[in-house]
């Protein structure tokens, strides 16, 4: 029986025919009736693009998903209501948040995901994602995954998520640890309403153990990927007593 699986795995080395452009006919299509999953680095990009609070980016634009038998929540992008499930910032032009765009756009149609070894080393597998509406694989531009994430900006999107990946597979959550709902508020806090979370750090309200590093001290500053950094620190904290 023939695989019908959009999804291909593909070496970080291994080749492949893609580009993304105006003047491909599917052009826009990807950004249509999707789930799109936001990570924490997400958020921090796309509220500083529409200079918006943390809070009120999530409020307008963001839904929180969490039910029974999963571990944390999940934060996803809302759609509009046109019978096409339209990503909210994308335009007959493309997309109106192209340079702060999220990671899984930039990555589009090369998936990944990552493991963290006992001693924190990152293990990568990739996928590369051929559905039906995609005709990007026409075209002639030819590169390597690695190259293609280069090229698409994703160092930092991956730097950051691979950051949020050791809070989200710590030792402690394989060992069965599961948040109750007071410290699933927290988990939303510190890494996807920043702004609230520095506010009641200069407030008072939240107390780290140790001092805060000179980067850390950035973030209570203004410097939200520092903040963001602080942020998995305090609830590695909360959570798992570090």
């Amino acid at each position: 029986m023939a695989d019908t699986s959009p999804f291909q795995s593909i070496a970080q080395a291994e080749r492949f025919r893609f580009a993304c452009h105006p003047g491909v006919p599917c052009f826009t299509e990807c950004c249509r009736q999707l789930d799109l999953a936001l990570t924490p680095y997400d958020v921090l990009r796309l509220k500083n693009n529409r200079n918006l609070h943390s809070g009120r980016f999530l409020e307008q634009f963001v839904l929180i998903e969490w039910e029974e038998g999963m571990v944390f929540p999940l934060c996803y992008l809302t759609m509009v209501d046109d019978g096409r499930a339209s990503c909210v910032f994308v335009t007959r032009e493309g997309c109106s948040v192209y340079p702060d765009r999220p990671g899984a756009c930039r990555a589009y149609p090369v998936g990944r995901g990552v493991s963290r070894g006992q001693d924190g080393t990152i293990r990568e597998q990739f996928v590369l994602v051929r559905e039906g509406h995609c005709q990007g694989f026409a075209e002639d531009t030819e590169q390597t995954p690695s190259e293609y994430f280069k090229d698409q900006g994703l160092e930092l999107y991956n730097l950051y998520n691979d950051e949020v990946a050791g809070l989200l597979q710590h030792e402690q959550v394989q060992l069965g640890f599961r948040p109750d709902r007071a410290q699933l508020d927290l988990f939303i806090l510190a890494l996807y309403n920043l702004d609230m979370f520095r506010q009641e750090l200069a407030d008072g309200r939240i107390a780290m153990k140790r001092p805060l590093s000179p980067g850390e001290l950035q973030g209570l500053a203004g410097d939200d990927e520092q903040l963001l950094l602080l942020g998995i620190r305090w609830l590695k904290q909360e959570f798992f007593g570090e």
